[in-house]
């Protein structure tokens, strides 16, 4: 009996040792990770996403993050090619490839990947804009990040890490510097609204002496249809004259005097066997009575 309980005893003990050893190996690994298991200090195998069992205390699994990452490169003073010390601040985006390769290259090819990829990434860029004016580092932004992507990738390439893509947070001139530039742009501002007014002013200017211009040909065509009215009037006045008046040029000038009379309400006696009384009746549609015609009622 003492030796069956003795059997019981230790089976129990065997029972809790081995439920107590499974869940001390349980590893889950989470969608956004990825693991190395380690047995006895040496890579033993990869772990995907969900449940994994490791043998306590001989194996140990690494979990390494492969979602997309940022770092910041941190502020420094760089001087630039034309002498000025130019605060620049960078961010750097990247992510651990999720294949087993990479994730075995982040921790075994490089210690601290993060730290690193500050470092390289403050070094690349006193390299870059230590060639560049201050001018042209402000309005070459694009380059320069392009430049930092380029040589972050060709480095990093052994560590099994994706730069991707790096952002120039600031690059800022000295507090006088940024002053004079400041009334730099100002002045230019002025200058271009300055262009902009005198423009206007000269359109409006161009466009009244176009209407001036356009007024005065008006007037002038106007004239000229009235002296040409004026004229075939006059010429009206000589056909008629040469029609009525052939070889009556005296009697043309007494008509003209009577026509000048009559203007200024002036009574002239004409005598009524005079031939004008007859002119001016055949012009008028009328003619003059007989001595022995009576008017009918």
């Amino acid at each position: 009996m003492a030796g069956r309980e003795v059997d019981m005893g230790f089976l129990g003990f065997v029972i809790v040792f081995s439920v107590v050893i499974f869940f001390m190996g349980i590893r889950i690994v989470r969608p956004t990770h990825r693991g190395l298991i380690e047995r006895l200090g040496k890579y033993n195998r990869f772990a995907e996403a969900g449940f994994h069992w490791i043998i306590p205390i001989i194996e140990n699994l690494y979990q390494v993050n492969v979602t997309e990452q940022m770092v910041d490169a941190e502020p420094q003073e760089i001087i630039t090619n034309d002498n000025l010390n130019a605060r620049v601040d960078a961010q750097v985006y990247f992510k651990v490839k999720s294949d087993e390769a990479s994730v075995k290259s982040s921790q075994y090819n490089v210690n601290n990947y993060q730290w690193q990829i500050v470092n390289l990434a403050r070094t690349t860029l006193r390299n870059i804009i230590g060639t560049l004016t201050l001018k042209s580092a402000n309005s070459e932004r694009g380059k320069i990040n392009a430049e930092l992507h380029r040589t972050l990738c060709d480095e990093t390439i052994s560590w099994g890490l994706e730069i991707v893509r790096t952002e120039l947070k600031e690059i800022d001139p000295p507090k006088d510097v940024q002053e004079t530039m400041n009334k730099v742009v100002k002045a230019e501002n002025e200058k271009i609204s300055a262009i902009d007014y005198a423009t206007a002013t000269e359109t409006a200017a161009d466009g009244q002496k176009r209407a001036e211009i356009k007024k005065a040909e008006g007037i002038k065509q106007a004239r000229i249809l009235e002296a040409e009215g004026e004229a075939a009037a006059i010429k009206l006045v000589n056909e008629a004259a040469e029609h009525y008046f052939v070889g009556n040029a005296q009697v043309l000038r007494k008509l003209e005097a009577v026509e000048k009379s009559l203007i200024n309400n002036t009574k002239v006696v004409v005598p009524s066997n005079a031939e004008l009384v007859n002119v001016i009746g055949e012009m008028a549609g009328v003619l003059p009575l007989r001595k022995d015609e009576k008017p009918t009622k």
